[in-house]
Order: C-alpha cells, then structure tokens, then sequence
C-alpha cells in the first residue's frame, strides 16, 4: 500500500513521467560512462569527469527547445565545457589563483545571461566544471584525461537526449504568438461584423474577446520560463518581443473599437472592410511564425489602409463631415490599429527570417535588424552594466559568494571542498528571503543523507556501492525532485557518497565530511545573500519602474509638445524610455521567481509595466501619423492638449512616487470613450483646415487612451 501511495503521488506531481523518464535516461548515461570508465578502463578520473559531466549538463542545465535542439546546445557547449576546465586545472596552483578565477569567471558566466537565455540554463552546469577543476590535486598533465572524460559524458547524453525516451516536443514562443494572432483575428471580424451590423455578433463577440485575452496574456514575458522568453539580444528575439507589444496594441485598440460600435448599422464602412483585411493579415503573420509557414504579404492590408484614408472624414464638399464625432473616433482608431497590424506583420518577417528591404521597413522599429548580432549583445550587456541592474546585482552576489566559499575550502584544507561552492550555489538565491528558505531543507536533506551514507559507509562493502549506484542516480535525480527539496539534498547526499566512496574510500568519516562542507557552503551562501542586495529583485524593480514611469511622463509631454511644433522630435525621449524598459522588464523576470513580503504593498506589476509600454508604442504609432509640427498655429487646441499632457504627467509622477515609497497613489484621470473625448473638443472642429482636425483628434484619442491604461491600476494601501 504505501509503495502504490508513493508512485500514486508521484504520478500525481509528474504528469507524462517527463521527469522520470528524464531521470531513467541520465541514469543510464551516467551509470555506463562510470562503470565504463571505473572498472573498465580503471582511470578514476575520466569517470570523475564523465558522471560529473552528466550530471551537470544532465540535471543542472535548464535547456529549451525540442530533443535535437537540446542535444545540439549540449555539443556545442563542448568548447565552453573545455575552456573552464583548463582554466579550473591551471588556477588550481593555489588558493588565492582559484578563488580570483572563480570570481572572474562566476561573474562573466552568470552576466553573459543578460544576451541570451539559453545561457542562464547552462550557467550553473559551467560553473560546476571551473569548481571541479580548481580544486586540488595541482596537476595540469592530466587536462586531457579530465577533457576525454567530460567529452564522452555530454557527447553520450547529447546522443540520449534524441534517442533515448525523448521529452515530448514542448510549445514554442513562436508557437504561442501564432495561437495568440489567431484569437486576435478572430475578435477582429467580430468587431469588423459589430460595425455595419450591430447584432450580427452580438453572441459570440464577449466569447471572442475573453479568448482574444487569454491567449494575448499567454505570451506576456512574466508567463514564460527564462530559459524559453524571448530575452536575447539577437534579431529574432527582438522581433519576437516587438510582435508580442503590436499585438497587444492590436487588441487594445479592437477594444476601444468595440466600445464605439454603432448602435445603428452603417452598410459599406471603409472601418469595417480595414477590420477584415487586419484580420487577415494577422492570421496570415499568425502562419509565418509556424514551423513551415508561409511569408506575410501585406499588398491587401496598405491597399484598405489606403481607402480607408481616403474616406477618412476630414471635412470638405464631398458629404464627409467632421461633425460626425462617431465615424472620427472609428476611423481613426481603426488606422491607428491597423499600423500596428503592419508592425506585427513586418516582425513576424525579420523574425523568421526575411530581410526588410529599406523603403518598406519601420526605420526606429526595426533598425536592430541591420546591426550584426555582436553589436546587439553589446548594446544589451552595455544596458545591464548599470547599477540598478537586477541581473548584475544577482551575477555580482553569486561571483563573490562563490569565491568565499573557495577561499575558505582551500585556506581549512578541506578534502571535499568542492562541495563547499556546490552547496553556496545550491542555496544563494536573488533575495534573501529565497536564500533563507532555501537553506533549511539544505540542513535537514544533508543531515538526514549524512546519517543514512553513514550507516551505509561502516558496512565498509565497495562491491554495494557499485551495485547501488543506478538506484541512488535514479531517486536522486528523479525521485528527489519531485518528492520536495529536503529529500532532494538527502538523496544527493546520499549519491555523492556512493560515488565518492568507490573513487577514494574514508569510510564513515566522508559522510561526516559531506555535512560539514554542506554546513559552511551553506553559510557562505546565507552571508551573502543578507549582505549584498538582501532585498533582490523586488527593490530593483519598484526603483527601475519609478524612473521608467517618470522617463514615459516626459516623453508624453515632449510627444505633444513635437505635434504642436513647440519641440523637435522625442526621439531622444523615447530612447530613453526603451532603454529603462530593458531593465525593469528584466528586474519583472527576476521578480517573479522570488516570495513577496506580504507585509509590504503589493502592486499591480502587470498593470503598471502594460500602461508604460503602451505609451511607447502608442507614440511611435501616432507620430508615424501625425509628424512633428502638424498642429502648429493651432493655439486653442495647443492649450487643451497641453493642459491633458500635464494632467496625465501628474498621474505618471504620482503613480511613480507611489511604486518607489510603497502609499496609495493620488487620483488617476477616469477613463473616458473616444466619442466623449471627440464632444469634449467638438468645439474647435470647425475652426481650421480640416487634415488638422484629423490629427487633432488622433492625438487627443492617444492621450485619453493613456488615461484609461492608468485607471485600470489600483494600488492598495501600504501595510506595515
């Protein structure tokens, strides 16, 4: 009965046996190269180096992607593998060599995460190949040996990974896009239905709309693994990230749309036929992104992009009259969301792939794709190289722990020191909450491991040992994991006791070694974690989003500003914004791996980080429209638009204030339809040429758009 509890449980906790068939391979992998190597060849070393190397890149490594791109990552990691290596084996000299290098090389494998994802899945296992190699004895002649046995451990698991129970086949970004632009088109005909025939989709449009959000939110970054957002700096995932942002502008503007459905069906609406093609379009940019899809065209959606234009009703002879609040608010929103179609179409291009000729690509928007990729790393690296940085904090906290943790193995003389910076880098987390709850299940997996591998020790029986060792890989490296943390540090505890006593037999005195090692690293690890950036993540990010709030109410005031012909483009303003986006979107990732103090006030992140990158994308749309200068010698527009931006940049500044020193924000503009926007400045429709009305009423829709963002956050009051 409680073995049926136990696998009962454990079925129960790994859905699909992903985990344990996970485990079975590595074991299989990690038993042939030891005993291979142990008792076939009798070299300790390269059986040393080879389960360790399983091991590592096997159960450490957090990879993306299907089998073969797996396997693929694993064998091309090989350089990266060897380099550490030989830098571990020639700084082994001495302590204080070791402990410098594991500095320097802690810190760059820990920040080069920052440019690409996939390394953050591999930097724990390259951090245990420079640790393994620092440590004693000092002897460089045997790097080939640590080399050949580290080669066949990957080289094999690469091989397992493909052949060998593959994991299922897991959904990509990409993958996730495509479903997300499905949806979206498909709200977008309802929508288009709703404007010449109100109760035409009057059934499923709320059924549309609830699914339009569900898979739009699907693919907001803090919802995907790290290792599987698109975070790198390279041309892909830059795209990958501008299709997520026009497609959620996609469906905020389809929003505003449906709210100023015609009560009254309007045949023939050049807003309705736009709709249509944008529906296309985007199902069509939904296809390119699949595997095998076809490359978006967009001749159909700048064809009723074009008539849509024409029939704008900008005022004139022709029967088209500004007077009609309605049609203003539809057709202009209805362009406005059809720009940022074209943006999501144009990314799903450069992301798969196809070069933008020049005359037909957004030139700020898709500039990186020009630049080669090592310019695009450098310019990441170079954003996160600032001191509110969250992923330099977190790089700089682990370099430095793990250096301690060297010095204080090697200056005690400690047999095992290598288990020293393992169990440093088992407990240091980002914060020091994280680091605390990390630590008890540490002390208590080792002290149990400890008592059960000395009990097993003092049978003093190598032949047990060999003989167990597939069981202990198998409950260590699966059972373990999905039982909790405590018995995962028992079970590991348990194995490295296994491993060791065949390699270098002490009897009952390793596992006391195994504890007291665990003990200090675990310290080591604490000490740091309360000392440097205790708070982690979460101070990062109220600090990176205040500067980021007040960096989007100086571009808003700027924006108008430029459209008034008061000021020169806000390019430099918007850079600006882009640039602190980049780091408290990476401040958010990290945010949502850490516990929260739920004494302290909690914001609405999602809210809060949605209202500023709509401001950014929101005025780079507008101004492709509505250029520098076009309501200049307009001056009683210019002061109602002034009077709106400063009103709004209050709110931004407040909302700031109120995210830095955690209180209730002051009152934020109540949200408010186009069509009662548009009343508000009926007034001054009729007063200049008619294209000015038109801009007139693009801007001032753009900035009652931002208000409403702002007024779909509430912030709760501080509790202390």
């Amino acid at each position: 009965m409680l073995g049926t509890s136990l696998l009962g449980r454990l079925r129960r906790r790994d859905p699909g046996d992903v985990i344990l068939r996970r485990a079975a391979r590595l074991t299989l992998v990690a038993s042939v190269v030891f005993y291979g190597c142990r008792y076939g060849a009798g070299n300790s070393l390269i059986a040393t180096y080879g389960l360790f190397g399983v091991i590592a890149a096997g159960s450490f490594a957090q990879l993306p992607g299907p089998a073969r791109q797996r396997a693929r990552i694993l064998v091309t990691s090989l350089p990266v593998v060897w380099a550490l290596i030989a830098a571990g084996a020639l700084l082994a000299v001495n302590t204080w060599a070791a402990a410098g290098g594991m500095l320097v090389i802690g810190f760059v494998v820990a920040f080069a995460g920052v440019g690409n994802p996939r390394l953050v899945g591999l930097a724990s296992a390259f951090q245990l190949f420079y640790i393994l190699a620092s440590f004693p004895p000092y002897q460089p002649g045997t790097l080939l040996e640590r080399l050949g046995g580290v080669t066949l451990g990957i080289v094999l698991l690469a091989a397992a990974e493909v052949f060998l129970w593959p994991d299922p086949v897991p959904v990509s970004y990409r993958q996730r896009l495509a479903e997300a632009a499905d949806g979206v088109a498909a709200f977008l005909d309802t929508a288009a239905d709703e404007l010449t025939d109100p109760r035409a989709g009057a059934g499923g449009r709320d059924t549309r709309r609830k699914r339009a959000h569900d898979v739009v939110a699907a693919v907001e970054l803090g919802r995907i693994p790290p290792v599987w957002a698109p975070t790198a700096a390279g041309v892909q995932d830059r795209a990958l990230r501008l299709c997520a942002a026009a497609l959620r502008e996609v469906l905020a503007e389809a929003d505003r749309l449906a709210a100023d459905a015609p009560p009254e069906p309007i045949p023939d609406l050049a807003a309705a036929r736009l709709l249509r093609s944008c529906a296309d379009t985007t199902r069509a940019a939904g296809r390119t992104l699949s595997p095998g899809g076809p490359v978006v065209h967009l001749d159909e959606l700048d064809a009723a992009y074009g008539r849509a234009e024409a029939a704008y009703p900008v005022g004139g002879d022709d029967g088209r009259d500004t007077s009609d609040v309605p049609r203003l608010c539809r057709d202009a929103t209805a362009l406005a969301l059809a720009d940022q179609v074209r943006v999501f179409a144009f990314g799903a291009r450069v992301a798969t792939g196809v070069r933008l000729r020049g005359e037909d690509a957004y030139p700020g928007l898709f500039e990186y794709a020009r630049r080669s990729p090592w310019t695009l790393y450098w310019l990441q690296f170079r954003s996160h190289l600032a001191p509110r940085s969250a992923h330099l904090h977190s790089s700089l906290r682990l370099a430095v722990a793990l250096a301690i943790a060297r010095v204080a193995a090697g200056e005690l003389q400690l047999t095992h020191g290598f288990w020293v910076l393992l169990a440093t880098l088992t407990v240091l987390r980002t914060s020091a909450a994280d680091t605390r709850t990390a630590l008890r299940p540490a002390v208590l997996g080792t002290i149990a491991g400890a008592v059960v591998s000395g009990g097993l020790l003092v049978l003093d029986q190598p032949i047990a040992y060999a003989v167990v060792l597939p069981v202990t890989l198998m409950l260590a490296l699966g059972v373990g994991r999905l039982l909790g943390p405590v018995w995962q540090q028992a079970l590991f505890t348990l194995l490295l006791t296994v491993v060791f006593a065949q390699l270098t037999p002490e009897g009952w005195r390793l596992a006391e070694a195994r504890l007291v090692d665990v003990l200090l690293g675990a310290l080591i690890g604490v000490l740091a974690g309360v000392a440097m950036w205790p708070r982690g993540a979460s101070h990062d990010l109220r600090r990176n989003a205040t500067r980021y709030l007040k960096a989007n109410a100086d571009a808003i005031e700027q924006t108008v500003q430029a459209v008034l012909g008061g000021a020169p483009s806000p390019d430099r303003a918007l850079d600006r914004v882009r640039k602190r986006m980049v780091l408290v979107d990476s401040s958010y990732l990290q945010y949502q791996s850490e516990r929260h103090d739920p004494r302290r006030q909690q914001v609405n992140w999602d809210a809060v980080l949605s209202a500023g990158h709509h401001m950014v994308f929101g005025a780079e749309s507008l101004l492709r429209r509505n250029p520098p200068g076009c309501l200049a010698g307009w001056p009683v527009a210019a002061a109602l638009l002034r009077d709106t931006a400063g009103h709004l940049r209050s709110a931004y500044d407040d909302l700031a204030d109120a995210v830095e020193h955690p209180r209730p924000s002051g009152p934020i503009p109540a949200p408010i339809t186009c069509v009662d926007e548009v009343d508000r400045i009926r007034p001054l429709l009729g007063e200049v040429d008619p294209q000015a009305v038109r801009h007139l009423v693009e801007v001032d829709r753009w900035l009652a758009g931002l208000a409403d963002g702002l007024a779909r956050i509430h912030a709760p009051a501080a509790r202390t």
